[in-house]
């Protein structure tokens, strides 16, 4: 696949999702490393992998299912991403962002993140759920943005505002969820970094003296383009490592997925509640 991705490639998946579907999603739910248990709870679903997909790309993370799951949540038609793709994979941010366009090409207005992710705020721990209010797009400064390229006018401006990534109405409901649950929701900044290799100690002291709270690899990239298409974000952050700041840890994948073990009843249970709400 080319770099830029075209409206007409994008508009050719989207349309083979809209024939296996008769339901149309309000909203769009990606799921991080280890949260994928959300999606089998979703009625009436209809899966679609994305190797069935043309010139989709495929999860190749343990972790990552790899497929829409499309049907109902609370009574509410969503298209849940059972698994996501990353730049480090070898994709292109096109590539990476590609299933955000399709929610957009099928009238999707709302964007659910969620991502997995290492807590750089010492005040974190692992089971924590962060509210994620703002975004620190690390990779993009470098040089690694999805708006690179020929702009999709049908979709959005070429220089979209980022003042508000996040939807504070989002965000307000989804702590009101949180209380009535008694779940502890951080708030905070998310870094997203390229990947794969994790943060080094020297790394976590410039992101926490930037400003960040969590740290992944993910999330920043999609939400830009969600925000390019003018969706309304929610973004949730599992914490599942504790940030290295001393070098005296080591943080492993398997140490992510076993903390989402943890994280997704919770973020389940603030997503469904947000749901409830719309």
């Amino acid at each position: 696949m080319q770099n830029f991705i075209s409206l007409a490639q994008i508009d050719e998946i989207a349309q083979k999702i809209r024939n296996q579907i008769s339901i149309q999603p309000i909203v769009g739910i990606t799921l991080g490393s280890g949260l994928n248990d959300l999606a089998d709870s979703v009625q009436k679903a209809i899966h679609v992998p994305y190797s069935d997909l043309p010139n989709f790309p495929v999860s190749t993370v343990q972790g990552h299912v790899g497929r829409f799951v499309i049907g109902e949540l609370e009574g509410k038609p969503v298209l849940v991403m059972q698994g996501r793709v990353h730049f480090y994979e070898g994709y292109t941010m096109g590539q990476v962002t590609l299933p955000v366009r399709v929610m957009q090409r099928l009238g999707i207005q709302n964007f659910f993140v969620t991502n997995a992710a290492g807590g750089v705020n010492p005040d974190f721990v692992p089971g924590d759920v962060m509210l994620i209010t703002d975004q620190l797009n690390i990779a993009g400064m470098a040089g690694m943005t999805p708006l690179m390229g020929p702009n999709l006018d049908e979709i959005g401006p070429r220089f979209p505002d980022m003042s508000r990534p996040y939807d504070y109405e989002y965000g307000d409901l989804a702590g009101k969820v949180a209380r009535e649950n008694g779940i502890t929701l951080r708030e905070g900044v998310y870094v997203g970094l390229s990947g794969p290799s994790f943060e080094s100690p020297a790394d976590l002291r410039f992101l926490r003296m930037a400003g960040a709270d969590a740290v992944g690899m993910s999330t920043v990239p999609e939400v830009i383009v969600a925000r390019h298409g003018n969706m309304r974000v929610l973004g949730l952050s599992g914490i599942s490592n504790k940030a290295n700041l001393d070098g005296s840890t080591m943080t492993t994948h398997e140490e992510v997925i076993e903390a989402g073990k943890v994280i997704t009843p919770k973020i389940e249970t603030i997503i469904r509640g947000v749901l409830r709400s719309l």
